[in-house]
């Protein structure tokens, strides 16, 4: 039996809660954390500015992790991918780090009502000026509209977590 790490992801609307909680998650297992949104802005400052520009930049940077994860992982090391996997697609891109090698995973469902979503992205906004400009209630209700929740029959050892207002 190998002792691969365990690659943990993520499903939720957008302002669920799934950046804190992986970053909380990778704090506790002692885990490698990679954030999508940490690497876009480092290697692409200042180049996504609409929806689009962020499925294309997101699209060129997932190939590039990939392997590097794949050989975290095969070490031994727990890897947090922080990371949407908001839609099947996006789920089967997980899907294909650990399957090939069978390594262990954990898909955190991070299940919160609008409600909550919208007020933390008004938190966010104050504590990210920078993020403000997407973290609005029409591109929540944009990319809600594509969120697709995670079932069974896709495979994913599932944990839930519910989120409740505050």
């Amino acid at each position: 039996m190998s002792s691969y790490g365990t690659l943990i992801f993520f499903c939720g609307k957008m302002g669920a809660g799934k950046s804190m909680l992986s970053a909380s998650i990778a704090r506790e297992r002692g885990a490698v954390l990679f954030s999508e949104d940490e690497w876009l802005a480092a290697l692409f400052p200042g180049d996504i500015n609409n929806f689009n520009d962020y499925i294309s930049y997101s699209s060129r940077l997932k190939p590039l992790l990939r392997t590097h994860v794949e050989q975290i992982l095969m070490a031994g090391t727990t890897v947090v991918l922080d990371f949407p996997g908001n839609t099947r697609k996006q789920r089967a891109w997980f899907k294909d780090i650990y399957s090939q090698c069978q390594i262990p995973h954990e898909l955190h469902y991070v299940v919160a009502d609008d409600e909550i979503c919208l007020k933390q992205l008004k938190q966010r906004q104050k504590e990210q000026p920078e993020r403000a400009q997407f973290d609005t209630e029409e591109v929540f209700r944009m990319v809600t509209g594509y969120f697709e929740p995670p079932e069974e029959s896709e495979g994913f050892n599932i944990l839930m977590v519910e989120r409740e207002l505050a």
